[in-house]
């Protein structure tokens, strides 16, 4: 592998590499963990809906979003009829800024739970779940992160559904002293975000200890600390 194979290969950002008829020729690392949220044939489709009319390359930007991938950008290319290729630019996850969480050993699931029941008393809105179940037992102040939920839970609490979802970020690490850590999100999403509590939201975020994306959608992103 050459050095500027190698470049692409462990680039942030995924690029697949299509033959004519949709075959994926080539792809490099980022694509491969893309690929267990998007279809080769969504790809595919992206690449010759945004391609240049004639051989060339060709950059457009769009929202896009697959699983826990959001992209802001695309370029397609093109120097033949045989084959395609398209690069997808991520959307940066959040600032690592803050200091390294402090707490107890808490499960996760208990406390998203708590914090369901609590905002369905009395309520009509139906809270769903899909919680990936192998995120371990973490350290995390668990009253702060209890108030943050509920905040969060009350900038949707006009809808008739909310979704709450539990996953792990595949690829994406924080590093404290100089040990890194795995991610994983709590992501809370409905219809409608009342954006003046969500910006009521954002200051509450600036005076804690947790990374927080506040967009249609609410992501809260937590490292994987276990001892």
């Amino acid at each position: 592998m050459t050095f500027e194979q190698q470049w692409l290969e462990y680039d942030y950002n995924p690029f697949v590499l299509f033959s004519s008829k949709g075959k994926v020729l080539s792809l490099n690392s980022e694509a491969q963990f893309l690929l267990g949220s998007a279809s080769t044939h969504e790809l595919f489709e992206l690449a010759t809906t945004y391609a240049n009319v004639t051989f060339g390359f060709k950059t457009t930007f769009l929202e896009l979003e697959f699983g826990r991938y959001k992209f802001f950008a695309l370029t397609i290319g093109y120097e033949n009829e045989n084959e395609i290729g398209i690069k997808l630019y991520q959307v940066p996850s959040f600032k690592l800024n803050k200091p390294k969480p402090s707490g107890e050993l808490t499960n996760i699931y208990t406390l998203v739970d708590l914090c369901i029941s609590t905002n369905s008393i009395s309520s009509t809105t139906k809270y769903l779940k899909d919680f990936d179940p192998t995120i371990p037992e973490i350290i995390i102040d668990t009253n702060s992160f209890i108030k943050l939920l509920n905040k969060v839970y009350f900038c949707f609490k006009e809808n008739e559904t909310i979704c709450t979802k539990i996953f792990y970020r595949v690829g994406e690490h924080i590093k404290f002293d100089k040990k890194k850590y795995s991610i994983f999100s709590v992501e809370i999403k409905a219809d409608n975000i009342n954006k003046t509590k969500s910006n009521e939201l954002e200051v509450i975020v600036a005076n804690t200890n947790f990374y927080v994306d506040i967009q249609k959608k609410i992501t809260i992103n937590i490292p994987m600390i276990t001892s």
